[in-house]
């Protein structure tokens, strides 16, 4: 996906109440099993053939390569617990919010005589229920990295830079360069 996204994904991730199947051969048949016993459909989605995957079920392969052991847990991460993946949305989207710690590059617009050169920041805010709701809604729509980052931009804007309100109303943010963002569930 990109920055943003998979750190959404990390931040449910560790929500998690079990722990994912460690070995191979106990995330190829979760995958199987999420499938409802289609082994072609966790072929594609792994990018091997179905002989593969039916090799991983009898155990004729233990060990992956590791660009396919990374696309197998990454395939499972995102089947894993839905329900409480959901749950955990929910509770950040309506009611606790989300917790945005981020190195990127900030520039601003704003009135004439400020210094609007860009430079980078370590920022950690949290931002309220209402953005931690529209980035979900924006993922789940399939919106891509731009959109995240224009939302996650605007709530830092709000909350960081203007203060709520309380300074700086005219000041617009860019938010560029993303060194690294990680979010979580606060």
């Amino acid at each position: 996906m990109g920055i943003i996204g998979d750190s959404l994904d990390r931040a449910a991730a560790a929500t998690f109440t079990r722990p994912m199947p460690a070995s191979a051969g106990a995330q190829v048949r979760f995958l199987v099993k999420h499938e409802k016993g289609f082994t072609r459909v966790v072929a594609q989605r792994l990018g091997v053939s179905q002989r593969t995957v039916e090799r991983y079920l009898t155990g004729q392969i233990k060990k992956p390569r590791p660009e396919l052991a990374a696309r197998l847990a990454a395939e499972v991460r995102r089947d894993w617990q839905p329900v409480v993946r959901r749950r955990a949305r929910k509770q950040a989207a309506t009611a606790t919010g989300i917790t945005v710690e981020t190195r990127a590059r900030f520039g601003f617009t704003a009135a004439p005589g400020t210094t609007d050169d860009g430079r980078i920041r370590l920022i950690t805010q949290h931002l309220p229920p209402v953005y931690a709701d529209r980035l979900f809604t924006a993922q789940e729509a399939g919106a891509g990295e731009q959109e995240l980052q224009n939302i996650v931009a605007e709530g830092l804007q709000e909350l960081y830079f203007k203060d709520g309100g309380r300074r700086a109303n005219d000041l617009l943010v860019e938010f560029t360069d993303i060194d690294y963002l990680d979010t979580d569930y606060a």
